[in-house]
């Protein structure tokens, strides 16, 4: 790895890893509080925060759209029309929030005929609907959250996701225990909880670009420009495509928690532990893909490819290395980790074994991710977004399925098949990504070779 390079890189990504760590936490310290009221009000969680997961998720890979259009923008000295390109892109986070909350409602009449026990279904019900109120913060937060990330301003974001994370921890013992005049609402005060401290993380946020000089310049919150249909047409071309990958992907997690849910109470327990401690190692190398996509985005934009590809070659190596620690911890920790979660000795059991497994794939889970934050700096979606929907919905959820619960000839090897199937899918996507990002760096730094031979 090129020290220097690597420096540049994570002096920007370690911020933006501290805050997503610290988002990821709420989730974390959700799973943790209501695993300890009871393994019903975890499972109840789980489902729900299966369908909240993937909203949200999808809605981020759809808004990560403004990073790389500010950065390239940044890189060719472009900063006047920042402002109106983040304002639109506001406009799209409202529509989308608002798709994703009637979603919410429109597929909770499900949940009672999943196999689960009534009261936890309609636990996991409340849940949802209550979190879902956090959509349009959510949403109009990860905006901001990428124009200030694009702009290598990286600090507020960590600043505020710590004081949130710190904010849930009271918030979700008032309203999981009931203190102070609220009643005790177990796992769906965790789905209160959280909508809050999302509304409070946006407005702290837009408080802070407001009021900072840094940001006065290209910050939003001037007059209104007006409808853009050009830069909505821009945002939507390039933002579907990551919006689809990203679905793919958070869907073949979150959906395992709805189809395994005939399996019981502790299996859908154990994946909800093994994919939320996932969930947060997870934060770091997606830290260090933002942090490339912005860096690989300014280099783009000056028209420097051969420093983009420099960038990109030298970031998914730092994935590598990031992939050796978190795989190790999660193979031998694994009991260590599930003990934080639970007591309950089949959940126990059953998860540790679910996080070896997610050890297993942490080098092509990184990879993959890495390589992704790269080619989003070249604004290339499209592409990875096939490679994403071939490898999680006809290689991996298919397979996941027959692993699971087999065949008349096979007895299957329960919630484990399913994680077997990612570490294959996820090979397929780490490798794909890869060859994607080698040809496409390699054909416009050829390009400018080719550029300066002839102006010389």
């Amino acid at each position: 790895m090129r020290l220097k390079d690597t420096r540049a890189t994570w002096h920007l990504a370690w911020p933006i890893a501290v805050g997503q760590l610290a988002s990821t936490g709420t989730a974390f310290i959700d799973t943790v509080m209501a695993g300890h009221v009871s393994a019903g009000d975890l499972a109840a969680v789980s489902v729900g925060s299966s369908i909240w997961v993937t909203l949200i998720v999808t809605m981020l890979g759809y808004l990560l759209a403004t990073s790389p259009m500010v950065a390239q923008k940044v890189g060719a000295n472009d900063t006047s029309t920042i402002s109106a390109l983040t304002q639109q892109a506001l406009v799209q986070a409202l529509i989308l929030s608002a798709i994703a909350w009637i979603i919410a409602r429109l597929v909770t009449p499900i949940f009672p005929h999943l196999g689960l026990e009534s009261e936890i279904a309609q636990k996991a019900v409340d849940f949802l609907k209550a979190i879902s109120w956090g959509l349009p913060a959510f949403a109009c937060y990860r905006v901001l959250y990428n124009y200030s990330a694009a702009l290598k301003h990286t600090k507020p974001m960590m600043v505020i996701s710590v004081f949130c994370l710190l904010l849930n921890i009271p918030t979700n013992w008032i309203l999981i225990y009931g203190h102070f005049g609220f009643s005790a609402m177990g796992g769906v005060g965790c789905g209160w909880a959280t909508a809050f401290c999302v509304w409070v993380n946006l407005i702290l946020l837009a408080a802070w670009i407001f009021r900072t000089r840094y940001y006065q310049d290209t910050h939003p919150f001037r007059a209104w420009q007006g409808w853009q249909p050009a830069v909505q047409k821009q945002l939507f071309k390039l933002g579907v495509p990551i919006c689809i990958m990203f679905f793919v992907e958070v869907s073949a997690f979150s959906f395992i928690a709805l189809i395994i849910s005939r399996l019981g109470t502790t299996s859908v327990a154990a994946h909800q532990i093994a994919l939320n401690f996932c969930s947060l190692t997870f934060m770091v190398p997606m830290a260090v893909g933002t942090a490339l996509t912005v860096r690989v985005g300014h280099a783009v934009g000056a028209k420097n490819f051969e420093e983009a590809r420099a960038i990109g070659q030298n970031g998914i190596r730092l994935g590598l290395f990031i992939a050796i620690v978190t795989g190790l911890i999660m193979i031998f920790g694994s009991e260590w980790v599930s003990s934080w979660y639970t007591q309950d000795q089949g959940v126990l059991i059953l998860a540790g074994q679910l996080i070896v497994l997610a050890g297993i794939f942490q080098f092509s889970d990184i990879t993959q991710v890495v390589s992704a934050g790269v080619l989003r700096g070249y604004k290339v979606t499209r592409v990875p977004m096939m490679i994403h929907m071939t490898a999680f919905w006809i290689i991996g959820m298919p397979l996941g399925y027959l692993l699971t619960f087999g065949t008349t000839h096979y007895d299957g090897l329960g919630v484990r098949g399913y994680w077997i199937a990612l570490i294959i899918a996820l090979t397929f996507t780490a490798l794909s990504l890869q060859f994607l990002f080698r040809r496409t760096s390699r054909k416009l730094f050829l390009q400018q070779q080719r550029l300066n031979m002839s102006e010389q």
